[in-house]
């Protein structure tokens, strides 16, 4: 795998214990100290009160997603990043509660992902799709990589009334990493794999075909595709050094991950909340380590094995 730093200049506007149980992991971790190093070149040209300054963003230098360098030399490709970083620094609540959500989910997608070969820069993609979020999108994508349910199957996860492992972390990541490599072989490149996550796969092969090029930042695509890779690398070069961004954020307010053991279970359970009290828990413990069971209770008649996270108690 290449490990890709991204070179830039720019001019921008300057774990909760609950009683009984222990909700997060014993030593917390911070996703901005691990990505601090992903654009190590980086420096903003002046500081910015944003409450009371609005300054245009300005980039020159070099950046990379995955490896593959940024063209911000095309006027075209600079003006499109800088309208993405000028969007995700100004648009504070949603850009804090992503570094927030990041810090409890970034590590185990980054762990998938160089398991799977697919570099980590891919992480930026399911926090733009989804957040880590809980959300539904109006096509009916759900999960941090935003799966329809029949790319879902497609990809072996288990999607049905009981079960959707589209909410499993671990295995959505695994089925995004497969189109994603797929991707890959078939276009030539990652960062037009990365897009024809969006576009889809067949449409993006008829664009290469098209247009006769399979360099994304050389190629024509509707305005959502257009913006699709510079959102990533807004998040990436914010997230590389977010006090110069003006994100003042203290390790103890980032959201820390759960702190679990993994019990198999391999028989249907009659009542999650049962099951949860079986071990000191509530049925939201259940859930909330666990989104990939729908509802109350578990049908298991193929006695198939799923991995269930109990919450550890004190």
């Amino acid at each position: 795998m290449v490990l890709a730093a991204c070179f830039a200049t720019l001019v921008v506007a300057s774990a909760t214990i609950f009683a009984g149980y222990n909700y997060f992991v014993d030593r917390p971790v911070n996703v901005l100290e691990s990505c601090k190093n992903d654009c190590p070149n980086i420096r903003w040209l002046h500081p910015v009160d944003s409450s009371q300054w609005a300054y245009p963003v300005v980039v020159q230098g070099e950046v990379y997603f995955a490896g593959e360098r940024v063209p911000l030399e095309d006027p075209d490709v600079k003006e499109r990043l800088e309208h993405e970083l000028t969007i995700n620094y100004y648009w504070h609540s949603n850009t804090l509660l992503s570094m927030k959500m990041a810090n409890r989910y970034f590590d185990e997608v980054e762990t998938e992902l160089k398991k799977n070969d697919v570099p980590t820069d891919f992480k930026y993609l399911a926090l733009i799709e989804s957040g880590f979020k809980l959300e539904s999108s109006p096509a009916g994508a759900v999960g941090a990589w935003q799966l329809l349910k029949g790319t879902a199957k497609e990809r072996g996860l288990v999607v049905n009334d009981e079960v959707d492992e589209r909410y499993n972390l671990e295995k959505s990541t695994d089925a995004a990493c497969a189109y994603i490599k797929n991707a890959k072989d078939k276009l030539g490149n990652w960062t037009l794999a990365a897009a024809s996550y969006n576009l889809g796969l067949p449409s993006m092969m008829q664009r290469v075909k098209d247009q006769k090029n399979s360099t994304y930042y050389d190629m024509y695509f509707n305005p959502e595709t257009s913006r699709y890779i510079f959102r990533m690398i807004a998040m990436k070069i914010i997230f590389s050094n977010p006090k110069e961004a003006g994100y003042i954020i203290k390790p103890e307010e980032l959201y820390q991950p759960y702190q679990y053991k993994v019990m198999q279970v391999d028989s249907s359970i009659a009542d999650i909340a049962d099951f949860a009290a079986q071990y000191g828990l509530k049925y939201k413990h259940i859930k909330m380590l666990n989104p990939w069971l729908r509802n109350a209770s578990l049908v298991n008649k193929e006695h198939k094995i799923y991995e269930i996270k109990l919450l550890n108690s004190k």
